[in-house]
């Protein structure tokens, strides 16, 4: 038995294994962190989460806002496959509507919300042609909306697919019966696709669920569940414990969709012989639907006009006029070359091995004799890998290979894509093996071939276009993804959507609607090439499907193509994934602002040290939960962090090297750190909005607590960001507790939707006018007044309270690199200078500060800042919500 089955059973080992060690073991380690807490195993964690009312209701937004959202995109998606296949519109006006229904895949979903803002925000696009603002954006509504066009391409291919496999003819019978329309609809319409239609739902309402990008933009005070993890893994103060416990909570509606996928099926039926029937002339249906389908596609469309316009004007929505300055400041980022190179690597080293595993797999399941059992397996991972969310996945694998030999390789960037997105392809080439005559093998082996010679030379020609099908599906998607990857590439390894984070972290806007026209027309031309292709193959495949045979010669240039492809793919991928030509670089994360960033490069490059270090920006709370995740198996050789999560780390991890040169700070400071910059917090406001509105700017905290600035404000939130723990110290330090919670209480009232999880999104959310004040950082509103933004601040009366950023080395024992140290000195020594002008607080003995650039009240809390007080200041914040 064993031998006549011996190539299916092969290929089953492999794509099991491939699953069992990078889906079930991270995944069970994950678990197994969940019962972890202070050493011990046990269920405080869970009975911690599960009590949270937070959680509790963050849990109950994401069931509402993603059963809404699926609900709607399926009737979306049915509408649309319906005019696409059962009306008589011309084929032309079809194939708009098949282009634009799948045009939001081509883009990474972090934009989503960004293009929704820039497009339906008060200074968006359409608000300024229609001349009000139809909706109000953050919440329930912009998260419906954003989930809605991000699943609807998936939704609208599902559906559109199974529709070709309804047969036509059995809508002439039931008229022919007497059958009135709506009965005539029900019968052949909605039984034949009633599984597709529940699939749909299912998969519509997972991809809603666990989606981090949408709700990070628009979602305001309605809080999900993928954000509540997201702040436990990555918040202020990294709680990986408690995450893994929301993780595992995310997977218990995994488990009852993969149950409901499983019942379903039985539901799922296609007629084995599809006749060509021509649809009877209605005007009505015709018309009727081709319109409310066109309305539909205009909307679509006109929410991302807005990328291709806003990259186009220097100052959106201030000064419209056209400038291609956009264009040239990112693509003369050296760095993009790299990072863009990066993910076409990625993207098709993903691509050849995926669809090679998918096809392996369908292979199994459809055309072998193994028992049921072992088909079962790999059905079973399919309905895994269709509802596990990629955050999920990320974290896990976060968890699970630090400190091995795959840690911020591309290999590892490749695995987490090939099993987050295997669920289509596979599904896809099953569909497509299923079809086609069972008996081709039965005859190649009485004429002498064996299993693997007739799959080559018979199966194989015959699905070249589902190949590359799925070739596509999964180029396209390793192209947008960002939910996994955010947690396991490196500075050697970045791709273009964490280039689009890193920009979204210095709120470059206009970048990253470039850089998203790049991904954009790198997947229309890819998936324009592989159609033509498909199509090409389809051609091919008619001609020889009576032989059901193929040219030997075709079949060779063929495999030879392929074979040297994953060659070449494997090299590149071995060579980077050893560091290449970055091998021995000093390796630098970062959560520094721009301008300090900028200062860092400068001083290492003017002394000597060009071309000899690889610097990777991060935020404040990703560079903490990577610190506390890995420890000394950080890539980085040296970073540049929050003072208080490097006394952190330093305690858990014991990972940071005294520092060998010597520096003199005005205040006590421990050895293995020296401060780098000292940022303060501010008021700061958007002077045309105020204007619109007759209010002038407030001068203290205290002000904002004004119910005249109602639905005006903007705040970091101190649970996601650091920034937000200033304006915490402004209030405490003035007010007391008391008094303080009843001022916070009111400005959190007065912020409404505004309360935001990133430090630099208030003042993206001023810089759009969707505000008129926020907090946040007052370099930030320096510079951006010194641009001719109508930005400005005011230092509060309470004070300009600060938090420093440091310099430190890892130790990583005999693998240090000696560079870091020399580095880490030459930044302090030789970087300081150009650093004061954006931060101009001294921080060394015989440094003067500018008293023009000085804030005017400059305070120093009470209390050192450690994560114990930030904790302490996190619950006095949550206590006024």
């Amino acid at each position: 038995m064993f031998k006549k089955d011996r190539e299916t059973k092969l290929i089953l080992l492999f794509v099991v294994s491939i699953f069992i060690i990078f889906l079930a073991i991270p995944t069970t380690m994950l678990l197994f962190k969940s019962f972890q807490s202070n050493k011990s195993i046990g269920l405080g964690n869970y009975l911690e989460i599960l009590t949270s009312e937070v959680f509790i209701q963050s849990l109950k937004n994401s069931f509402l806002v993603s059963s809404c959202s699926a609900l709607i995109t399926t009737l979306i998606a049915f509408l649309l496959s319906y005019t696409v296949n059962n009306t008589n519109l011309n084929e032309n006006i079809k194939k708009i509507i098949t282009a634009v229904a799948t045009l939001p895949m081509l883009l990474p979903t972090i934009t989503y919300g960004f293009a929704i803002i820039y497009s339906f925000g008060k200074q968006g696009l359409i608000t300024k042609i229609l001349g009000f603002q139809p909706f109000e954006l953050y919440g329930f509504n912009g998260l419906v909306l954003g989930y809605s066009i991000y699943t609807l391409p998936i939704s609208f291919m599902l559906i559109n697919n199974t529709f070709k496999y309804i047969d036509k003819r059995f809508a002439v019978v039931s008229k022919m019966m007497g059958d009135n329309s709506l009965k005539t609809f029900y019968i052949t319409i909605f039984r034949p696709l009633v599984g597709t239609l529940a699939a749909v739902f299912i998969q519509a309402f997972f991809l809603s669920f666990t989606d981090f990008g949408i709700p990070a933009s628009v979602g305001g005070s309605f809080d999900v569940v993928a954000t509540t993890l997201y702040n436990h893994m990555l918040g202020s103060i990294p709680n990986f414990n408690n995450g893994a416990v929301i993780a595992m909570v995310m997977l218990i509606p995994s488990i009852i969709g993969i149950a409901a996928l499983n019942y379903l099926e039985k539901y799922n039926f296609r007629y084995n012989k599809i006749s060509k029937v021509e649809l009877k002339k209605n005007n009505i249906r015709d018309y009727g639907l081709g319109f409310v389908s066109m309305i539909i596609i205009l909307g679509i469309t006109s929410i991302f006009v807005v990328i291709f316009v806003v990259p186009f004007v220097k100052s959106w929505p201030y000064d419209v006029t056209f400038t291609m300055g956009n264009f040239k400041n990112i693509l003369a980022n050296s760095n993009l070359t790299v990072v863009y190179a990066n993910s076409l690597k990625i993207a098709i080293a993903t691509a050849i091995i995926g669809t090679l595993i998918a096809y392996g797999a369908a292979l199994v399941t459809s055309r072998s004799e193994i028992d049921k059992k072992y088909k079962s397996i790999i059905e079973s991972i399919a309905l895994v890998t269709n509802t596990i969310p990629g955050m999920i996945l990320g974290i896990a694998f976060l968890v699970s290979f630090s400190g091995t030999s795959l840690q911020n390789t591309f290999i590892i960037i490749i695995l987490s894509n090939i099993i987050h997105f295997f669920s289509t392809p596979y599904l896809m080439m099953k569909n497509s093996l299923s079809k086609m005559n069972r008996s081709w093998e039965t005859t190649a082996m009485l004429m002498g071939d064996s299993w693997i010679k007739t799959i080559i030379r018979v199966v194989t020609p015959n699905v070249k276009g589902t190949i590359l099908e799925v070739f596509s599906y999964y180029f396209i998607n390793s192209m947008v993804t960002i939910s996994a990857v955010i947690f396991i590439t490196g500075a050697r390894t970045m791709v273009i959507t964490t280039k689009i984070k890193e920009l979204q972290h210095y709120a470059k806007f206009d970048e990253i609607f470039v850089l998203s026209l790049l991904i954009f027309f790198t997947n229309l031309f890819a998936k324009i090439i592989f159609t033509r292709l498909s199509k090409m193959g389809s051609r091919e495949t008619k001609k020889v499907g009576k032989e059901g045979n193929i040219s030997m010669k075709k079949l060779v240039k063929s495999f030879v193509g392929l074979s040297l492809s994953v060659t070449m793919m494997a090299g590149m991928i071995g060579c980077s994934s050893t560091g290449g030509s970055d091998e021995g670089k000093v390796v630098i994360y970062s959560n520094a602002d721009e301008e300090a960033m900028k200062a860092i490069k400068n001083s290492l490059d003017n002394n000597g040290y060009e071309n000899k270090y690889i610097i990777q920006s991060l935020g404040t709370s990703e560079l903490g939960g990577k610190l506390i995740a890995e420890g000394k198996n950080i890539e980085a050789d040296l970073i540049t962090m929050s003072s208080y999560y490097i006394d952190t780390a330093q305690e858990e991890q014991g990972m940071f090297k005294d520092l060998s040169f010597d520096y003199k700070t005005l205040g006590e400071n421990p050895k293995y750190y020296a401060p780098i910059t000292s940022q303060e917090g501010s008021i700061i406001v958007n002077t045309k909005v105020l204007e619109e509105h007759n209010l002038e700017a407030p001068k203290s905290i205290k002000d904002l607590s004004d119910k005249k600035y109602e639905g005006l404000i903007s705040i970091p939130d101190i649970t996601g960001s650091s920034t937000g723990w200033l304006l915490v110290q402004d209030i405490i330090s003035e007010y007391g507790e008391k008094e303080g919670k009843e001022i916070l209480t009111k400005i959190i009232e007065n912020v409404g939707p505004h309360l935001e999880s990133s430090g630099s999104a208030p003042i993206k959310k001023l810089r759009a006018g969707e505000v008129g004040v926020a907090f946040g950082l007052r370099h930030q509103a320096v510079k951006d007044k010194e641009e001719g933004l109508p930005i400005d601040y005011r230092d509060p009366i309470e004070g300009n309270f600060e938090l420093t950023e440091s310099v430190a080395v890892i130790n990583k024992g005999d693998n240090t690199n000696p560079l870091a140290m020399e580095m880490a000195e030459c930044i302090i020594k030789n970087g300081r200078s150009e650093i004061m002008k954006t931060y101009p607080n001294a921080l060394y003995e015989g440094e003067e500060v500018d008293s023009n650039k000085a804030s005017a009240y400059p305070k120093k809390f009470s209390e050192k800042l450690t994560v114990d007080l930030l904790k302490k200041h996190q619950e006095f914040s949550e206590s006024c919500k």
